[in-house]
């Protein structure tokens, strides 16, 4: 998996794409010793260019795949050919593999829960089923750290597939003061990315309440807020890039 995962890193991930349905069918074995670590890899291919990435034009955004021989805003791997290409397969077989990875979304493990709302929201939706499958597991999960992954697995998938009533409850949810924090914090990145509205003075309020230090770091264990930190933890990264884009990025040279 550390080999698969840095051959995306390192724009190679033409290799790993063909191995999605392997890590597919290991992650769905109840039997294998590796399928949490088949699982926690599984999205890598399916996603480009994503570390760092947290304002409201780009966070859980599915970019266009290339037209032909044009390339496209995933750049280019080492091989010559568009990195779309390779996510497009991923998300393709992702897809395929959809009816299988379902059921992880009640898998016992709340790793596993969050790592499977990972997966499946880079899932084609068009018929919704992915999401609904999101509500219904949200409808009943106890773990607000799980509960939060699925606010943001609902939030990508529809940006991918427009809902406007998946975009409300996503509003109301950070507005209600009986949610968990991890999920109305969860709510509030997705709202923000979701739409182009000014963000509203509540949402402000609520933000600068809940998203403390302490529960920015806890809540780095879910795998968007991971990949959109850098030398700030993804919470606040996405807080800074989205409600303040006007300060500076902070800078990482211990000599600055």
């Amino acid at each position: 998996m550390g080999v698969l995962i840095g051959m995306c890193a390192d724009d190679s991930r033409a290799a790993a794409a063909l191995a999605v349905p392997f890590l597919i069918r290991i992650a769905t074995d109840p039997h294998h010793r590796h399928r949490a670590d088949a699982l926690c890899g599984l999205a890598a291919p399916a996603r480009a260019r994503h570390f760092g990435v947290a304002s409201r034009d780009e966070l859980l955004l599915h970019r266009s795949g290339p037209q032909h021989d044009d390339y496209d805003d995933y750049g280019v791997e080492v091989t010559g050919y568009p990195a779309g290409w390779s996510v497009a397969a991923a998300r393709a077989v992702i897809t395929t593999g959809a009816p299988v990875l379902l059921p992880l979304l009640d898998a016992s493990d709340p790793a596993m829960r969050i790592d499977a709302s990972y997966v499946l929201a880079t899932a084609a939706d068009p018929g919704h089923t992915v999401r609904s499958a999101f509500a219904t597991r949200s409808a009943k999960e106890q773990d607000p750290m799980v509960r939060a992954a699925l606010v943001l697995a609902t939030a990508e998938t529809t940006r991918a597939h427009p809902h406007q009533p998946a975009t409300g409850w996503i509003r109301e949810l950070w507005q209600d003061r009986a949610q968990a924090p991890e999920a109305r914090l969860a709510a509030a990145i997705g709202w923000l990315a979701l739409t182009n509205e000014p963000a509203p003075e509540t949402l402000h309020t609520t933000v600068e309440a809940l998203a403390s230090a302490e529960r920015a770091r806890a809540i780095n264990v879910l795998p968007w807020m991971a990949a959109a930190g850098g030398s700030e933890p993804g919470l606040l990264r996405c807080v800074r890039r989205m409600l303040h884009p006007e300060e500076p990025e902070p800078s990482d040279d211990p000599w600055a």
